[in-house]
């Protein structure tokens, strides 16, 4: 499969407003159903799948998406709700991940989106460049793309997880092992040595979803 990669000079922060977990928790079940139905969901389908017994808190919900830049539909038309192009153009790659050393966190700069069209992927999904073969024995080399999921609670993670992790505004892609109060961040090659740090100096950013690799 050919993947096509897009400029854009819109910043991250520009495209996505942060959710809260109960907008969250409706976007995302709202994209899925779109995708597998080609069209959307009535209100009372929402209703049932949020749990909620007053159509109040989904039209809540649906105006701060829309108010945010996630969603827009066609006043006064039933069932008219879409995804925003800029959110569902692509996987937003943020930036450098290094597999090797901690190094600076890169900021948001231009964004580029790589396009999975077809793969079932959230819209809350981003994606990372690998700089350094520290992960080389877990199949992930220098100048693969890492697809991550964003990662709510640290504290549910399974030990064991590859996460892309900030350690003192230093980032670095490793396996997740947390023990009490202390984090391992674990390389996958013999010639690197695990960063022992307290856990609450480490920010999790996300879980690793997928590893994409170009061989053109």
């Amino acid at each position: 499969m050919m993947v096509q990669v897009y400029q854009s000079t819109t910043t991250l922060s520009q495209i996505m407003e942060t959710l809260t977990p109960a907008q969250q928790e409706l976007y995302d079940w709202l994209i899925e159903y779109i995708r597998e139905n080609q069209y959307p969901p009535s209100i009372r389908q929402m209703m049932k799948a949020m749990e909620l017994k007053s159509p109040a808190p989904v039209q809540s919900r649906l105006e701060h998406l829309r108010t945010k830049g996630y969603i827009e539909w066609t006043e006064g038309k039933a069932r008219t709700i879409r995804a925003t192009s800029e959110v569902s153009r692509g996987v937003p790659i943020r930036g450098m991940i290094a597999a090797g050393s901690l190094v600076d966190a890169f900021p948001d700069a231009d964004v580029e989106y790589l396009d999975l069209a077809g793969i079932s992927l959230k819209p809350t999904y981003f994606a990372l460049r690998v700089r350094g073969d520290s992960m080389v024995d877990a199949m992930i080399d220098s100048g693969d793309i890492v697809i991550l999921k964003p990662v709510s609670d640290p504290k549910a993670l399974k030990n064991g997880t590859i996460v892309a992790a900030r350690v003192q505004d230093q980032t670095t892609l490793k396996y997740f092992h947390r023990r009490g109060s202390k984090v391992t961040l674990q390389p996958a090659n013999k010639n690197y040595e695990s960063i022992e740090v307290p856990a609450s100096q480490v920010d999790v950013q996300g879980a690793l979803a997928h590893v994409w690799r170009d061989y053109n």
